[in-house]
């Protein structure tokens, strides 16, 4: 299984140099107007389109891998791209202690890439992070 995600943007070319940045491939199918990535790892079909709706605006995405190395990884590879926005290590976020690396798309899209180090107790109130402020 995999998740399918579909956004418009403000320039498919302009966000397909981004993403090939980000996910370290080329789109699959890719006009003017559209553009598809196909992706293992992490398991998403990810699509974007340029024509047909305003621009997408969600509070973030989010990638979560499976251990502090991997995020390590990820902040090496955007920070040698130009992309990291923010670093937060053993924050308390979404009642859960996480360590993550931020970055945004040419849209103002914001991304988390985390791992979560340890679940927390849900209270009434959510700390005020990046994610959660």
């Amino acid at each position: 299984m995999r998740i399918h995600l579909s956004m418009n943007v403000k320039n498919v070319g302009e966000s397909v140099v981004f993403y090939e940045k980000i996910f370290g491939v080329k789109p699959q199918k890719q006009t003017a107007s559209y553009a598809k990535f196909d992706l293992n790892d992490p398991p998403l079909n990810f699509a974007m389109q340029s024509e047909g709706g305003e621009i997408s605006r969600v509070s973030h995405f989010g990638i979560e891998v499976d251990s502090a190395e991997e995020i390590l990884a990820w902040q090496k590879r955007l920070t040698e791209k130009g992309l990291v926005k923010l670093v937060e290590s053993d924050t308390k976020c979404c009642f859960a202690r996480q360590d993550k690396v931020w970055f945004a798309d040419p849209d103002g899209n914001e991304w988390e890439v985390f791992y979560v180090r340890e679940q927390l107790p849900v209270t009434e109130k959510m700390e005020q992070t990046a994610c959660c402020g």
